[in-house]
């Protein structure tokens, strides 16, 4: 059985509401939710999570984990000992961070980047919140303007910081935030640089989408700011029209009016388009 991945198990034993798993070479283990699972039948695969429960024996379960073996996740503390922190994972049983794998004490309530790691001297599951002990800073295998996988997790004075491919640590600076994201939110992103010291640039936008879109986008909210908020054009209105008010092709002015829109400055009504007052120019 490996601890802390998701793995497909087969129905071996049932007796007394007890389900017993079984793997390729015949190891056991118990289903802990599978008591009274009366639609369950000898021989049935079943998606299983493998972990330790509460007195450290290792059970099998059907609800899906936050973190799996060697990835980072954005998870809660849900209480602190002397010892060290315990944080949601998802699970009946919360997930240990001992004090030495903090870089901070850790507290209740609050949110943190949390690797799930094997301690292979206990076999036991553990979080860390090391992450540099968990990241490579050489050999990076992405190239610039390359689609990656994104885990956002603190908010600093220069931007946003996050995981990149659960390999590799990413900085997405404030100029190139344009929509609003928090710790925690995972997305889709774009290498923007790939540092010296191994770090990545990271964007939101493909690499040449937000330099096209940049200065008509503030074209346009400079307009809608001097004319108080509201402008009767949209992207069904004549290229003349709009030409004569912003100085853009039809093109432009429906691609910038849609990124706005996308990022939830402007709302497109069938008469105009009107600018949130969330909207700072």
């Amino acid at each position: 059985m490996e601890l802390g991945k998701l793995q497909a198990l087969e129905v071996s034993k049932i007796e007394d509401g007890k389900v017993w798993l079984a793997n390729k070479v015949g190891d056991l283990i118990a289903l802990m939710d599978g008591a009274g699972s009366g639609n369950l039948e000898l021989g049935d695969r079943l998606e299983v999570f493998v972990f330790q429960d509460e007195n450290k024996i290792t059970v099998a379960t059907l609800q899906k984990p936050n973190v799996q073996l060697e990835q980072f996740a954005y998870l809660e503390v849900k209480r602190v000992s002397k010892f060290g922190a315990f944080v949601d994972w998802g699970l009946p049983v919360d997930l240990y961070v001992p004090r030495e794998e903090q870089t901070e004490p850790m507290k209740e309530g609050h949110w943190y980047l949390v690797f799930l790691f094997l301690d292979e001297k206990n076999n036991r599951l553990l979080g860390s919140c090391k992450e540099r002990d968990f990241l490579f800073f050489d050999k990076i295998d992405v190239k610039e303007r390359q689609e990656v996988d994104l885990l956002l997790y603190k908010q600093t004075e220069i931007g946003m910081n996050c995981i990149v491919n659960n390999l590799y640590k990413g900085l997405i600076f404030k100029s190139d935030i344009h929509k609003i994201v928090h710790p925690g939110d995972r997305c889709k992103g774009y290498v923007k640089l790939v540092r010296e010291d191994g770090k990545l640039d990271i964007v939101l936008e493909p690499i040449g989408y937000q330099q096209s879109v940049d200065v008509n986008v503030q074209s346009i909210l400079k307009v809608l700011h001097a004319e108080g908020g509201f402008i009767g054009l949209t992207d069904k209105s004549s290229p003349e029209d709009i030409k004569l008010k912003f100085g853009l092709s039809k093109k432009a002015f429906k691609k910038a009016i849609g990124y706005l829109y996308k990022i939830k400055q402007i709302e497109i009504y069938k008469d105009g388009i009107k600018l949130l007052k969330t909207t700072n120019q």
